[in-house]
């Protein structure tokens, strides 16, 4: 058994004993990285030597019996697009080949204070735009399960170094489903937030309105644990909420007894692949034998997500992403003869086509008499959807249904048709322009022998229930503990 695949109670307890040191599992994140790296390619950086002097400095605080923090010595891997000091954070793209910030993003800072040992920064999508770390600005990263495979994204990299043992914990970040998506993937939990629970100063921006960080772990208690630490107001963000954060890691009661669970008609319907949508069935017998309640519901607007998600999502980026431009920070093209052309020639060689390509659809839909026609009209169909989401809260404690359509496709299999990878997000993306909370936890494999995914949508700000449930399902099966053979 690998380190990786215990239990944080577990590894706490071993240090407690003097069994383990955390430089042990510094050690062994690194040694595992240098078996499986040149395979999986999950990070852009390794910050090795700050990462054992933090676990050394960890070790003599152990050594002195001073209280450890939540996360104590677990190797973590990052996600390039968290700002972090004086380590570069690039969001893999070319035009942030050089940026080295002077600041931690809140939810780093949170990590340190929790104890935690960052290892590096993890591949992504460019900009967290794609699902399936195939616009890295750098390289592909593989799906561990299978090489020849996309691990998912934009949260690949994250994904992909939890599933290879490479990391205990990672962070990624969710605009559309870029946590659970590749979490499902690569056979791991992934969990966004509620919108606003999670501090999103440092989060290099996307989608102001829909981004939110969120770890990846390789069970269910762990996700509460990491939630428990980096859930919190921060008065440096101006959408964090100011809300009591409960005990997440008491609330993993495995009592599920009465609870009633949702399942959209839309979500289990056309464009669901037979395997998938079998395996989220089975999943549900398990809950209704642990005593949940059952029952189909409907989300009508549903079918206009995709489509509401992909004028939003490109709108607030190309806005966001105007400060690119060469002038403050980041690469700078040589030899321009004036600003303009200067402003011109950075983001041509600096930007990847698919983030060019939704700058371009984002500032045409803000644009002079078309704003109202597509941007308005988009957010009004946002609210429609979030009332959908409303309307079966009142009677249900949670929605469930598959986290993606199909298991990980092919590597090139998709990249060239854009609205065939958008399509991929519609399960997940409803659940971001809502605002709400969403687990995804492994539920089995399809018969090609990659893993499937189970999404489990909570109410606002109740992360605790969703924990519950996917905690209850985790205990009564096998699935999270499958590992893929590199």
């Amino acid at each position: 058994m690998s380190l990786f695949d215990k239990k944080l109670t577990e590894i706490h307890s071993e240090i407690d004993k003097g069994e383990l040191t955390v430089s042990d599992l510094v050690n062994a994140s690194f040694e595992r990285i240098g078996q499986t790296e040149d395979k999986v390619r999950a990070f852009i950086l390794l910050d090795e030597e700050n990462a054992r002097a933090r676990a050394k400095e960890l070790d003599e605080q152990q050594s002195r019996g001073e209280e450890k923090g939540l996360l104590f010595g677990l190797p973590a891997g990052i996600k390039d697009n968290i700002v972090t000091k004086n380590v570069t954070t690039t969001c893999a793209s070319k035009l942030l080949a050089n940026y080295s910030p002077i600041y931690n993003a809140s939810v780093m800072d949170r990590l340190h204070a929790a104890q935690s040992v960052m290892i590096g920064k993890l591949n992504m999508d460019e900009f967290a735009m794609g699902g399936s770390t195939e616009n890295s600005g750098f390289h592909n990263t593989y799906n561990p399960w299978n090489l020849e495979y996309v691990p998912g994204g934009s949260s690949g990299g994250s994904a992909a170094s939890v599933a290879a043992g490479q990391v205990y914990f990672s962070l990624g970040s969710d605009t559309g489903g870029s946590i659970r998506q590749p979490a499902a993937y690569c056979g791991v939990v992934g969990l966004k937030p509620t919108y606003g629970l999670v501090s999103r100063f440092g989060l290099v921006a996307f989608a102001s309105s829909l981004d939110q960080i969120g770890p990846i772990t390789k069970n269910v208690e762990d996700a509460a644990y990491v939630l428990q630490a980096i859930a919190a107001h921060d008065p440096f963000d101006s959408t964090s909420a100011d809300v009591e954060i409960p005990d997440y890691i008491s609330a993993l009661t495995g009592e599920i007894q009465g609870l009633r669970v949702g399942v959209p008609k839309e979500l289990m319907g056309e464009g669901i692949d037979p395997e998938v949508k079998q395996k989220v069935t089975e999943a549900l017998k398990v809950l209704e034998r642990l005593g949940a309640i059952v029952e189909e519901v409907m989300l009508p607007h549903t079918e206009y997500a995709v489509p509401t998600y992909y004028i939003i999502a490109p709108s607030e980026a190309s806005s966001n992403l105007a400060r690119y431009d060469g002038v403050r920070y980041g690469v700078r093209a040589d030899n321009a003869e004036n600003l303009i052309e200067m402003y011109r020639e950075t983001r041509s060689r600096g930007l990847g086509p698919e983030v060019k390509r939704r700058i371009m659809l984002g500032t045409y839909a803000l644009s002079s008499g078309y704003y109202d026609a597509y941007y308005k009209k988009a957010q009004q169909v946002r609210t429609l959807i979030k009332q959908d989401f409303d309307s079966v809260f009142e009677k249900y404690d949670v929605i469930i249904g598959p986290t993606a359509p199909t298991t990980a496709f092919k590597i090139g299999e998709k990249v060239g048709d854009p609205l065939t990878m958008y399509l991929e997000d519609i399960c997940t993306i409803p659940v971001n322009l809502a605002g709400i909370p969403a687990i995804s936890v492994p539920c089995g494999f399809a018969s090609n022998g990659l893993p499937v995914g189970l999404q489990i949508i909570g109410k606002a700000f109740d992360e605790a229930t969703i924990l519950r449930v996917a905690h209850a399902y985790e205990q009564n099966t096998e699935h999270h503990k499958a590992r893929p053979e590199l």
